[in-house]
């Protein structure tokens, strides 16, 4: 989708970038295929909040979304084109030929009245963007997204808006990927995907323009630790502005969690063993 930009009849206008939002459909969500959403203000079932800066935003309902794709050999007709307020990818209504309705991510290049399929049987024509295939029929440098882990538990790589795999090649079995992040990993080959790219690309190249944006969305504001005092925050204080490095303070979170240069990612054997290569060339450790 393309940039739009406005006016700057306003201070906020002046720096407002937004999506255009071409093609979207402007009916209601379908009501068979929507589930409440209740808002937490970042609390947990003790009422103390566990996730900071968040409250408030617009009231949502959530767009249950078929990421197993497990309706096979049925045609189905994309109806619409959707913006989901849940996600950074737009979703697509689509009817089977049995009459079933469901919700998919919106691929790059699909539009209403296209026509896509999943099946465990494939052509040379039938990967065409939209189509959903186990990975070791999908022909190797084609690229695809929602693709799943392992296999049957609905896709859990490559979701949001832009995200897009290369496949490899399918080995013994397994199927290499390469990760948009650079890094390759491998998963087993019945793991299913769909061809394609994820649309609305152009969803990071957005500038919300004004706060009140942000708060729309359900965010609520952020102060700085190096703005605040000692007493509340292990970066505050000081005199005159500084930075961490060169010996001085290292900027970390509330609790002296670091913030720059530490690793986050959670220890999952399974997953983890399954990495080739890091997006930063390095084997994973362990393996030589």
């Amino acid at each position: 989708m393309a940039i739009i930009s406005f006016r700057p009849l306003t201070p906020s206008g002046r720096f407002t970038q937004l999506n255009k939002r071409e093609g979207l459909s402007k009916k209601r969500p379908e009501k068979s295929l929507t589930e409440p959403k209740p808002k937490t203000g970042g609390r947990n079932v003790y009422g103390r909040v566990t996730t900071r800066h968040i409250g408030g935003g617009h009231k949502q309902l959530y767009r249950i979304i078929d990421f197993k794709r497990d309706i096979l050999d049925q045609p189905a007709v994309v109806e619409a084109i959707e913006y989901d307020p849940n996600r950074t990818a737009n979703i697509a209504l689509v009817v089977y030929s049995n009459g079933i309705k469901k919700y998919i991510l919106a691929p790059e290049g699909l539009k209403a009245g296209d026509k896509i399929v999943a099946s465990n049987k494939a052509s040379t024509n039938d990967f065409i963007v939209g189509n959903n295939f186990p990975l070791h029929l999908i022909p190797p440098s084609t690229l695809v997204h929602a693709v799943e882990l392992i296999p049957g538990r609905g896709a859990q790589i490559a979701r949001s808006a832009g995200a897009a795999l290369e496949l490899i090649g399918v080995e013994n079995g397994q199927a290499q990927l390469k990760m948009p992040s650079g890094e390759f990993r491998r998963v087993h080959a019945n793991c299913r995907a769909t061809i394609g790219s994820v649309g609305n690309g152009d969803h990071n190249k957005q500038s919300l323009g004004k706060a009140g944006r942000r708060r729309w969305l359900g965010v609520r504001p952020t102060v700085r630790g190096m703005a605040m005092n000692p007493v509340d925050h292990p970066n505050g204080g000081g005199q005159g502005k500084s930075k961490g490095g060169g010996g001085r303070q290292q900027l970390v979170s509330p609790w002296g969690q670091l913030a720059k240069g530490f690793p986050t990612r959670r220890r999952s054997k399974q997953s983890n063993s399954q990495i080739i290569t890091h997006h930063n060339g390095r084997k994973p450790r362990g393996q030589k």
